[in-house]
């Protein structure tokens, strides 16, 4: 399959230039002007166009058992979404529960993606436990191409590691040159704040926020990165919401820690009051952790995008439904299935509500979007770049489009939109996935299953 995109404007992190791109066997083969079209070439003309590096997204939940329901989605359908929006790889949280068997839940999780993804997809291996069994397993998961873990300092009980666990797993990664993803809050203080509110009477939806406030989050950052800087291990604060815990991230990047941020674009067009409002169906929907935070953060983390001292945009994504599943916890906030699906629309709000509205410019947008993913997690450059030799994931973006979200049309497999009747401004024309037309003018016209699992190299020594 040979494509030729004429005429469009390509946007990398670093550059800008106005050329064609000449796409075969799945790569990008020639950058130039005026390139030669060979016979049965596809053309398309990008004239008026943006053309960017297909975008990742670091953080979704796909196939997630968690407070006892699952997320609605499969790769059947996020897959659909992500490409409509212009996200043509995803980075999977695999999950176990800690008593499950590691290896065959990393077997389970990427056996759920094999087959039924129109896009592209790896996974950051989630730590439970830590036992001499695991820690073998683990080796062999690195070794089969995975080259990031995550722990959760949250959900004791259930998710979350001990100290002794915490230290073990840095051990572990620092020797084999893996990344550490981590949701950061103290476990300890959010049990004993759930407890506290629950038996005051305060159990809306409302109450999530006072639960575990932006100082719990904050000394969830602090405890990571001393355990990192105790082992030299490379981390990354996954869904990171306030100033508290972005300042707690910087202060032990000047303490010489190596840690990368991410933040989520829930938390930069949505706040705490988006689950204070209407009564339980309409407030339990924006029910995820960490919380939505105060107004006041949003310009500080569009501020640390802009800048560069926050590294990645993601999504978080986690779909559970209104209907039934969100119902769960109508008489205790703390049984509401966390989590606000946004896998479809992320790059459009970003585009929307930061490159239109001037807050970063387009090379940003690209970087916090794509690029800097790509790098931190061992893609580069093969993804995350428009340039020769690299995957033909590109994203011809039309800037004139306007248009208005709704859940009715939307390729989620869930009930409600957090964006519901907001307006946009431009979209994908064209998404292709290694040189596949995936998604059409928003609408998929791909195939499931020509997304493949993508193998990674350690590069965090």
């Amino acid at each position: 399959m040979t494509m030729l995109i004429r005429n469009g404007e390509i946007i990398n992190a670093d550059s800008r230039v106005k050329a064609d791109i000449l796409v075969e066997d799945g790569v990008i083969r020639q950058i130039g002007e005026k390139l030669d079209a060979p016979k049965g070439t596809e053309v398309i003309n990008a004239r008026g166009k943006y053309v960017f590096p297909g975008f990742i997204d670091p953080h979704v939940h796909i196939y997630l058992p968690f407070m006892g329901t699952y997320a609605k989605d499969t790769y059947k359908t996020a897959s659909k979404a992500a490409v409509v929006g212009g996200t043509t790889t995803l980075i999977e949280m695999c999950c176990p529960g800690p008593t499950d068997p590691v290896m065959k839940s990393y077997e389970l999780w990427r056996g759920k993606a094999e087959g039924n993804s129109a896009c592209d997809f790896t996974f950051h291996m989630g730590v439970t436990r830590f036992d001499k069994k695991s820690e073998a397993e683990l080796r062999k998961i690195v070794a089969d191409g995975i080259s990031s873990f995550k722990i959760f300092l949250a959900y004791k009980g259930a998710l979350g590691v001990s100290d002794e666990q915490l230290f073990n797993v840095m051990r572990l990664a620092k020797e084999l040159g893996v990344i550490v993803t981590a949701h950061c809050e103290n476990a300890e203080l959010v049990a004993q704040m759930q407890q506290r509110l629950i038996d005051e009477g305060k159990t809306a939806p409302k109450w999530h926020y006072h639960s575990r406030p932006p100082m719990v989050e904050a000394e969830g950052v602090h405890h990571l990165t001393t355990f990192a800087a105790m082992n030299g291990t490379h981390v990354y604060t996954v869904h990171t919401s306030c100033r508290e815990s972005v300042t707690a991230a910087l202060r032990a990047r000047e303490r010489g820690v190596k840690i990368w941020i991410e933040t989520l674009i829930q938390y930069l067009t949505h706040d705490m009051t988006y689950a204070e409002k209407g009564g339980f169906d309409r407030a339990s929907r924006y029910v995820m952790s960490p919380p939505l935070r105060h107004k006041s953060n949003q310009e500080y983390l569009w501020h640390g995008l802009q800048q560069g001292f926050i590294n990645t945009l993601a999504t978080d994504h986690a779909p559970f439904d209104v209907k039934k599943q969100k119902q769960m916890g109508r008489n205790d906030f703390t049984k509401i299935p966390n989590g606000i699906p946004s896998l479809e629309d992320r790059v459009k709000m970003f585009w929307t509500h930061g490159v239109c509205e001037g807050r970063i410019d387009m090379h940003r947008f690209v970087d916090c979007a794509s690029t800097q993913t790509a790098k931190i997690f061992g893609l580069f450059p093969r993804k995350g770049t428009i340039a020769v030799g690299s995957d033909a994931d590109i994203v011809v973006w039309d800037p004139k489009y306007r248009g208005k979200i709704s859940a009715r049309k939307h390729y989620m497999n869930i009930d409600y939109n957090p964006y519901e009747g907001w307006t946009t401004k431009g979209r994908p024309a064209l998404v292709t996935v290694r040189g596949e037309t995936v998604a059409k003018d928003g609408e998929f016209v791909g195939k499931l299953g020509h997304g493949q699992f993508l193998s990674r190299e350690p590069t965090h020594f």
